[in-house]
Formats: C-alpha cells, structure tokens, sequence
C-alpha cells in the first residue's frame, strides 16, 4: 500500500493555502476528501492505503479565492491526473497557486 501527501502554497500571497478543499479520485470514485491544515498541508490524503493504478487529484482553487474574499478571473479548478506504482511507499504532491497560475510536481 502507498500513502499520499499533499502541500499547497498561494505564491500570490507567499504564504500557505488553509483551508483548501482536495478531492482524490480512482475513476469516478471518491476515495478521499480533506482540507489543508494551517500549514497548507494534508499529511495523509487516503489513509495511508492506496492500491497501484491512476489517480486524480482535484485542488477547488475558486472557492479557496473566494473564501478569502479575492476574484477568481481564470483558474477555477486544478485537477492532476497520475500514477501510482507498487515499487513507491510515499508520493508527495505539492502544488504551487495563484490566480493566474499553478505549477505541481512530485515531491519527497
């Protein structure tokens, strides 16, 4: 089995993303739903028990902004598609925010 972690930082602001919705999905099935902690982070999105296969993450980008009170003129919704391999104990994946703009990438 294969844990998963996630960090999100608002680069608009320079400071973590709290309280951003992420969804993961196997297929159309929600596997698990959280929000980042104070740190922007969530430790161990699926408990620790994710089987080999494709993913998605899904980063509710908009209803972040707008929970802060900010616009939401282009990025609505960041979904990331990938895989997970058997030989891999931990994936680590940050994602790096703002309005206009996103960069994620497999971390350690």
């Amino acid at each position: 089995m294969t844990s998963l972690s996630t960090h999100v930082l608002d680069i608009e602001r320079g400071t973590p993303a709290v309280g951003l919705r992420i969804s993961l999905l196997r297929g159309e099935t929600v596997v698990a739903r959280a929000l980042t902690d104070d740190n922007g982070r969530i430790p161990d999105l699926g408990g620790g028990s994710l089987d080999p296969g494709t993913y998605q993450l899904v980063f509710e980008v908009a209803e972040y902004l707008r929970g802060q009170g900010r616009q939401t003129p282009f990025l609505q919704r960041v979904s990331l598609d990938f895989r997970i391999e058997p030989e891999h104990a931990h994936y680590h994946i940050p994602l790096l925010m703002s309005a206009y703009a996103c960069t994620a990438y497999r971390g350690s």
